[in-house]
């Protein structure tokens, strides 16, 4: 008996229906299990995610998906690295990864996400900022907080000239600011706060014009506050606190009319409060406490119509206090001047509140 050919054989198998089905087949190769959900590689453009518990790593043939446009996987137990395998997809749009207990570096992989304008990565336990970040030139909100980043802000970040909101604070980060935030003319929040950033504040700050959030708290600036912070007339928050900034407040600092609340305790700064300052009459709350400031409290201070919060203890201010500023008392203002070098006769309204004075150059 003859031995059928082998191909032949095998075309024999198709026909009969042996094989595999060509449906099957492809079902197979265009469907991926993640979590427990079957998702179409071909059709799958969203996955949603968040806050349902999910653990373990982050399985690398999620990068499979490549026609992803939104991916939230937020608010669950996920840890491990980061894949690189997520620099396949390169349609996100969205992209949150916060709030899981990620580890490691984000991937440079990340560079190939260029159309994204959301990335949130914020509390996790990353450490580290690629330079490739800055290949995604179409981001409008770029969450790194509270994770364990190091080392430097890369220049890089400049490039991200389309957002809005940059948050890098509650991390690690060393080094200045780089010169090049200053092209990020669209952000509207600022926040680096609770890193250990130094030297000064660039004067390239002033270019962000359209900043209503400015957030420096607990880092190491040491230098002066620049004059060019007055550029920023969309201010409504200004927290520079627990730092050491030396010099005078700057004047220009009239400029921020739209200011709502400023910090600057726990500094070294050091002169007088600048007249200027009675311009900010939206501000309810203006703390100067534990400073080096001196001379006498402006009378002009009393402008401040909206101010619940007048916090002046710890520094050097000397000579009288203006009997003006019990209008600031009428409005139920809460004032604090202890622990200066202020003299009496102290206007009736604050008599209860002056504590103790030194009071060893007065009259």
């Amino acid at each position: 008996m003859k031995k059928l050919n082998p191909i032949l054989s095998v075309l024999s198998l198709i026909y009969w229906g042996c094989e595999v089905e060509p449906e099957e087949v492809l079902t197979a190769s265009t469907e991926l299990t993640l979590w427990g959900e079957v998702y179409s590689v071909e059709n799958t453009d969203t996955i949603y995610l968040n806050i349902i518990g999910l653990k373990g790593p982050m399985p690398p043939e999620i990068g499979n998906l490549i026609n992803l446009t939104y991916l939230n996987l937020g608010g669950n137990q996920l840890k491990g690295e980061i894949p690189p395998e997520i620099g396949n997809l390169t349609n996100l749009t969205y992209l949150n990864l916060g709030g899981n207990q990620f580890t490691g570096e984000i991937p440079s992989q990340i560079r190939n996400l260029t159309n994204l304008t959301y990335l949130n990565f914020g509390s996790n336990q990353l450490t580290g900022i690629p330079p490739e970040i800055g290949n995604l030139t179409n981001l409008t909100y770029l969450n790194l907080v509270s994770n364990q980043l190091t080392g430097p802000i890369p220049s890089m970040i400049g490039n991200l000239t389309n957002l809005t909101y940059l948050g890098l604070n509650d991390n690690q980060i060393t080094g200045g600011i780089p010169p090049e935030i200053g092209n990020l003319t669209n952000l509207t929040s600022l926040n680096l706060g609770n890193n250990q950033l130094t030297r000064e504040i660039p004067p390239e700050i002033g270019n962000l014009t359209n900043l209503t959030r400015l957030v420096l708290y607990e880092n190491q600036f040491t230098r002066e506050i620049p004059p060019e912070i007055g550029n920023l007339t969309n201010l409504t928050y200004l927290n520079l606190r627990d730092n050491q900034f030396l010099g005078l407040i700057p004047s220009e600092i009239g400029s921020l009319t739209n200011l709502n609340r400023m910090f600057l305790y726990n500094n070294q700064l050091t002169g007088s409060i600048p007249p200027e300052i009675s311009n900010l009459t939206y501000l309810t709350e203006l703390d100067l406490e534990n400073n080096h400031f001196s001379g006498l409290i402006p009378s002009e201070i009393s402008n401040l119509i909206n101010l619940t919060k007048l916090i002046l203890n710890d520094n050097q201010f000397t000579g009288v206090i203006p009997e003006s500023i019990c209008n600031l008392i009428e409005n139920n203002c809460l004032i604090i001047i202890t622990n200066n070098q202020l003299c009496p006769p102290y206007p009736s309204c604050v008599e209860d509140f002056v504590g103790e004075q030194d009071r060893s150059d007065c009259d």
